[in-house]
């Protein structure tokens, strides 16, 4: 049935107030998200005009049937009736969606988006509802995560295994990584720069220097590509990364500086040049792809053996897998992946694509996790809102107490490249309204907030406006930003950085952002680290920041608010009282005024403002609450 407004034209956006979530106490919650047996109050504000009679709460877990709460009249504010609605929260986790049922005279409505009203039935909002089983990674707090692609860090010192099928590109400085000749094609990827973790450990004193807590490291398993996921074997570290003894090591030599190391855990597939499919008779023939009496043949779904089956998006060379009890013991069991590379040192995992894994598997791999470090981080590969993702015909539940600490911070990401490059900071606002209203409020402080990733074009090139779009893979290898185009990158990339840096949840740098390297699309973001050759302004504007980061506790407070977000200006708040900053950006091309509520110095200049401050297109400030 069509909408149908009871107002006029003029009157429709004032037909029902915003609902507000509010503590039994009266505080305003940071966030939608609450623990069960924390007690909420509803409240519903209705133009007296539209002369409500009776209003209900339907408040519903996904795909359950809704509960009805009456409202009760609670009195008038500023020509609206309020009603309020006694609803206990409900005892078992999940997500939930509500509305409103408004009776009237003219007959039952019910309340929609932008505060108007109509026949059909609708939920306005949703509610995560939270059991949390584990303690939250508070070593990460205030912290700094340094994302590693470990074959382009560091070579190192300590000579390794080369293999026999490697190719080895000894061009540090100036090599191109191996691509193939369009997007998508079949590519071997054994070609090798040589980085390792031995490399990685003699680079602890740098990665110390720029305030880093956590490395994030590519794949370490054994296997046959560079970049490692297409595991080969689970139980060893690659040989050519200075196997299972240089991993210790660095977990070891890690942990002297108060460095946790993550591993990246790739369970959705493996590579067809494995143990488990052993296509080529490498592992001594016993995969499955010798056939139904292979241990590992229920692993795969052969739609046609031997050649036809699923893979991961269609990848041959990337066999997907089934995640069974045979599967689930050797990644969760006794003596499996996370015993094993737990009680090595590992400080938690990285879940690669982890919305193809199914709940059940999730839970049970976070548990195992858990059950050697009970504040390991966890965190998953999730592209989109992860409160309310569907994948694979599945509601996940990544945030419903058992599962996740959190996700890489992708909407974040975007809504930040495109307030940078377009001054859309109302865009910027809603993406992280719209997380902080949806994320239990201390999943919101482990999101890990990345400008860049092995999967993305460089930070620095995507500033320079021209992400290469229609270029072919051979013109892209050879592709810089001009001189002109690293300019203007640069002035940008000041920006986006402060807006990683200071923002809710732990910054992650991926490996050579901080020094300005450039690179369009895989594989050309995954250039060798280029040391001596480093942008030393863009790296001491990393340092700076990074060194605010370690020295102010407010970068650990979860009270954040956005202050506001218009054309080009864009200032938030964090922290309480009298340990408040408020951080600005002007991406617009006019000066732009924020008023201030009392007098702030600037961290990064020692400036006083007082009442306000006007920001100039293309800067930012960060300012501490002072009492001068």
């Amino acid at each position: 049935m069509a909408l149908r407004i009871l107002n006029a034209q003029n009157d429709r956006a004032n037909a029902v107030d915003c609902v507000s979530i509010t503590y039994r106490n009266g505080k305003i919650s940071g966030s939608r998200a609450l623990a069960i047996g924390e007690e909420m109050l509803p409240v519903l504000k209705t133009r007296r005009s539209l002369a409500v009679l009776k209003a209900t709460l339907l408040f519903a877990r996904d795909g359950g049937e809704d509960m009805r709460v009456d409202g009760v009249w609670s009195g008038l504010d500023k020509g609206f009736d309020v009603y309020t609605f006694d609803l206990p929260i409900p005892s078992v986790a999940g997500l939930y969606f509500y509305g409103y049922e408004l009776h009237t005279a003219s007959g039952k409505w019910y309340m929609r988006a932008g505060g108007t009203v109509g026949y059909d039935k609708v939920y306005i909002g949703r509610m995560l509802i939270y059991d949390e089983k584990y303690a939250s990674p508070t070593w990460l707090e205030g912290g700094i995560i340094y994302h590693i692609f470990v074959d382009r860090f560091n070579k190192g010192s300590k000579e390794v295994t080369v293999r026999d099928d490697a190719v080895i590109l000894n061009d540090w400085e100036n090599g191109v990584p191996e691509y193939a000749e369009h997007p998508g094609d079949f590519l071997a990827n054994n070609t090798f720069f040589g980085g390792t973790l031995w490399g990685v450990a003699e680079k602890l004193d740098y990665l110390k220097s720029l305030g880093v807590t956590c490395i994030y490291l590519s794949p370490v398993f054994k296997a046959y590509s560079n970049h490692k996921y297409d595991t080969g074997d689970y139980m060893q570290v690659d040989e050519m990364f200075g196997g299972d003894e240089a991993l210790k090591h660095l977990f070891d030599e890690a942990a002297k500086y108060g460095i946790g190391v993550i591993l990246d855990g790739v369970f959705n597939h493996v590579g067809d040049d494995s143990l488990y499919f052993d296509k080529y008779g490498k592992y001594g023939g016993n995969g499955a792809y010798s056939g139904p009496s292979s241990p590992y043949y229920d692993w795969f779904n052969f739609k046609e053996f031997p050649d036809n089956y699923q893979s991961w998006w269609g990848i041959g060379n990337l066999p997907r897998v089934n995640r069974n009890a045979s599967f689930r013991k050797l990644i969760n069991g006794e003596g499996g992946v996370v015993d094993k590379y737990m009680s090595m040192g590992a400080a938690g995992f990285r879940l690669d694509v982890v919305d193809e894994l199914e709940s059940d598997f999730v839970t049970e791999l976070c548990a195992a996790i858990k059950r050697h470090k009970n504040d390991a981080y966890i965190v998953g590969e999730v592209w989109e809102d992860a409160s309310d993702k569907m994948a694979y015909g599945e509601r996940k539940k990544y945030f419903q107490g058992a599962q996740l600490d959190s996700v890489m911070n992708y909407p974040l990401r975007s809504a930040i490249v495109e307030y940078v490059l377009h001054g859309s900071a109302k865009f910027l606002a809603d993406t992280v309204d719209t997380l902080y209203r949806h994320y239990p409020l201390h999943k919101t402080s482990y999101m890990m907030n990345i400008l860049g990733t092995h999967d993305t074009e460089r930070i620095l090139t995507i500033m320079g406006g021209d992400r290469g779009d229609g270029c072919s893979n051979a013109e892209l290898a050879d592709k810089h930003l001009d001189t002109l185009q690293r300019i203007v990158a640069r002035h940008r990339l000041m920006t986006a950085v402060l807006l990683q840096m200071t923002m809710p949840g732990i910054p992650c740098i991926y490996y050579g952002d901080e020094v300005g390297m450039e690179g369009y699309r895989d594989p050309f973001n995954r250039r060798p680290y280029p040391w001596g050759r480093e942008d030393k302004e863009i790296f001491e504007w990393y340092k700076t920041l990074t060194a605010l980061r370690q020295k102010e506790s407010v970068f650990k407070s979860t009270a954040f608010r956005v202050l506001k977000a218009k054309d080009g200006l864009f200032a938030f708040e964090r922290g309480e009282d009298d340990e408040r900053i408020v951080v600005c950006t002007n991406t617009g091309g006019d000066t732009a005024r924020l008023e201030l509520d009392g007098t702030y110095r600037s961290l990064l200049n020692g400036a006083i403002y007082s009442g306000f401050i006007n920001v100039q297109p293309g800067m930012g400030e960060i300012l501490k609450v002072s009492s001068f």
